[in-house]
């Protein structure tokens, strides 16, 4: 690569997703930043949900009106049977946040990145991490190695953000190691709904959760009278083969009393269609020499949780100003931000414990019992102690 080109920056963001994007766009008024993606467009995503407490977080970020003009399915109602046949529902009048979001990812996606572009930060789309190393001098530096829609491009920079996302590919080449805490993954597919109407799609959507022998389904009304269905199991079960293919989730599905009732109303073809991880995973460090990793690349969590996407725009609003801070000499900046991550996983795993540790029906059950660990009840009881007590 020498005598090849070589681009300057203060911050290289790796990923444009919503945490890196997020990043990006509180960064970029201060510094100048490169967001680099290794996708040549934003790319189709299934749908996901946007709790209630993600618009404080928007609202800090000066994006709270844009946010609201673009019309995302309000997320009103919920319904689940877990740890129990009998069905919970529960109605977003009881959140003080009020409702959340059924959101039209590709639309969200591609707005943060717009956002980012306009407030300075520059996109280096297909571009992919071959190489990166830290270089001593008199103005310390990463040098990083891309490759650019087949051509080899290099990138000094004072810092680097990973928002690589389950890959955390600069984080690998930092030192960090992945550690992942289970086998789940997730077969979805989009598909017409006959039952999300237009006056669905104006007063709100409902979704659904519902435990199983082998793991537990998700389900939501999305924008466009269109609807998810996901499974969730581990990788190494049998109940994994239907994961992996439409017309056996769906057999699947129609075994189940409260996701069969949905069926009737939807069209069988699906839109699309798609298999994936959905564990849980760790870095041994979030941060370290002059970077730091946000979203799925510093934490990646069990979609039980209903978290990621929230944790993608805190992380990376939380890395921006952790990186500003590191860049006008805070010492203790990179650090504090690492204490931070740790403290996030650690609520987030007593809280995916409690929900697991309820539901009780198929004690012989492989899945189950993964997540019933000994002493999990005693462990479920102190966890929501504590989580009460704070």
């Amino acid at each position: 690569m020498d005598g090849g080109i070589c681009l300057q920056a203060d911050v290289l963001v790796l990923g444009a997703g919503p945490a890196g994007s997020t990043a990006a766009l509180n960064l970029a008024p201060h510094a100048c930043v490169l967001l680099a993606d290794k996708r040549t467009a934003t790319g189709s995503r299934i749908g996901e949900s946007l709790p209630a407490a993600a618009g404080r977080l928007l609202r800090d970020m000066g994006l709270e009106a844009a946010f609201l003009a673009q019309g995302h399915l309000p997320c009103q109602h919920t319904r689940s049977t877990w740890d129990s046949a009998a069905a919970l529902e529960q109605d977003a009048m009881r959140n003080l946040d009020g409702h959340g979001w059924h959101l039209e990812r590709d639309r969200f996606d591609a707005w943060l990145l717009e956002v980012a572009q306009q407030r300075g930060a520059a996109v280096l789309r297909d571009s992919r991490l071959v190489g990166a190393l830290w270089e001593e001098g008199a103005e310390p530096h990463w040098r990083l190695e891309l490759m650019r829609q087949g051509r080899a491009l290099a990138v000094e920079a004072r810092a680097v953000i990973d928002a690589s996302g389950r890959n955390s590919s600069f984080s690998r080449h930092a030192g960090s190691q992945r550690h992942a805490g289970d086998k789940l993954v997730c077969g979805w597919l989009l598909g017409c709904d006959a039952a999300v109407s237009n006056a669905d799609n104006a007063t709100g959507g409902n979704s659904e959760l519902h435990a199983e022998a082998e793991g537990w389904w998700y389900t939501s009304a999305l924008p466009g009278s269109r609807r998810l269905l996901a499974f969730y199991t581990d990788a190494d079960l049998a109940a994994a083969q239907a994961a992996r293919a439409p017309a056996l989730l769906l057999a699947r599905a129609a075994s189940i009393p409260a996701i069969a009732a949905l069926l009737q109303k939807q069209d069988r073809a699906a839109d699309e269609y798609g298999f994936c991880a959905a564990n849980s995973a760790v870095l041994s460090a979030a941060s370290g020499q002059a970077w730091l990793a946000v979203g799925d690349a510093a934490l990646a969590f069990d979609p039980l949780s209903s978290q990621g996407l929230f944790n993608a725009l805190y992380t990376g609003l939380a890395g921006a100003e952790a990186l500003h801070r590191h860049l006008h000499g805070d010492s203790m900046a990179l650090s504090d931000y690492q204490d931070e991550i740790i403290r996030i996983q650690r609520a987030y795993a007593a809280h995916r414990d409690i929900w697991y540790g309820t539901e009780r029906r198929w004690p012989d059950s492989p899945f189950w019992r993964r997540r019933h660990g000994p002493g999990d009840i005693l462990r479920t009881e102190r966890r929501r102690n504590e989580i009460d007590i704070a």
